[in-house]
């Protein structure tokens, strides 16, 4: 799969810049959103060719929002990796459950990040 665009999801702009700085040495376009209903809307509206995403967020987590893209035909086919402090067994189940691609736990080493991009 080549990867070209990739959006980042997540609340916290510490974590947000931690993955947008892991990302960057990938040279695709990062598109940032900082909770679920713009992450699930701006799938919708740019298309990226895979989603980093936080889980727990206000308002829409990131498995509502997963959900919610597995259900839409026009995001579906999008692939989904969970990064999160969540990072128990039962996480990585229910996220495997949902449709998640994988989950990579906070904090995260850069070679994580990209490693799970290359298995794509």
């Amino acid at each position: 799969m080549s990867i070209q665009k990739i959006l980042i999801c997540d609340d916290s702009q510490t974590d947000l810049m931690n993955l947008k700085n892991a990302l960057q040495i990938t040279n695709c376009t990062l598109i940032t959103a900082s909770n679920g209903e713009e992450a699930v809307q701006k799938a919708k509206s740019e298309q990226p060719d895979v989603i980093f995403l936080d889980i727990m967020m206000p308002g829409m987590d990131g498995y509502a929002a997963l959900r919610t893209l597995r259900d839409d035909p026009e995001t579906k086919h999008i692939p989904v990796i969970f990064v999160s402090s969540k990072h128990q067994k039962a996480d990585r189940v229910w996220a495997q459950m949902q449709g998640a691609k994988g989950l990579i736990s906070k904090p995260f080493e850069t070679k994580e990040i990209t490693d799970k991009l290359r298995m794509l």
